[in-house]
């Protein structure tokens, strides 16, 4: 099983059109959060339906030094996996998701769903937590939301985006279901998985050599 995105090759930096957040003059702002073109090939036998999920596993498990102006936040800091994307009930006669077919710009309170292009299915992303306490951005987050770690990280960011062959036609997570739910339902189903990743971040001592 193969996956592969004409976005940005493998292992390399996420282009600023495919992340929430890019560098402005005031600090950081928000981006085209386009959803990356991923395709794949070679599924296994006995697939009825395709998962996708996009995590960060670089965030940092407490917020006390995030975004702060006069500090970075520590490499050795315990990190977390935070999830930008959840997509179920993929049908297998769907082989690629052009760039910017899911998301196109950053939306306050978040896009709606579950229901998704493809007949598919698309959960909550993490940002409904991270802004969960911001009257301006509190709300339900679902689909694709891209790269914006914290500006002061004194890590790069790893986004892996993992494909699922399952043999249900329909995963068993309902409503506003969140990845923590995903993983938990994949359980026992998963025939193949492929991975495609990407770096980002948006701490201008880091960017230098890209980004």
């Amino acid at each position: 099983m193969k996956l592969w995105s004409d976005s940005w090759p493998n292992g390399e930096a996420i282009p600023e059109r495919c992340a929430a957040g890019k560098p402005g003059p005031g600090g950081p702002t928000f981006s085209d959060n386009l959803n990356p073109h991923l395709a794949w090939s070679e599924l296994p036998a006995g697939t009825k339906s395709l998962v996708l999920v996009c995590h960060d596993f670089d965030v940092p498990s407490k917020g006390d030094d995030v975004n702060k102006t006069d500090r970075e936040v520590p490499a050795d800091l315990p990190r977390v996996d935070f999830y930008h994307w959840l997509l179920v009930d993929l049908p297998t006669s769907v082989s690629a998701i052009a760039e910017g077919e899911f998301s196109r710009g950053f939306t306050a309170r978040g896009k709606p769903g579950p229901a998704a292009p493809q007949g598919a299915r698309q959960g909550l992303n993490d940002f409904t937590g991270w802004f969960a306490g911001d009257a301006q951005m509190a709300g339900e987050y679902f689909g694709y939301d891209g790269p914006f770690p914290p500006f002061n990280d004194s890590l790069v960011h790893h986004y892996v985006f993992t494909l699922y062959a399952v043999d249900v036609d329909r995963l068993g997570v309902e409503g506003a279901f969140t990845g923590a739910e995903v993983r938990a339902a994949l359980a026992g189903h998963v025939l193949d998985t492929a991975t495609h990743s990407g770096t980002y971040t948006l701490n201008a001592r880091l960017r230098g050599g890209g980004h």
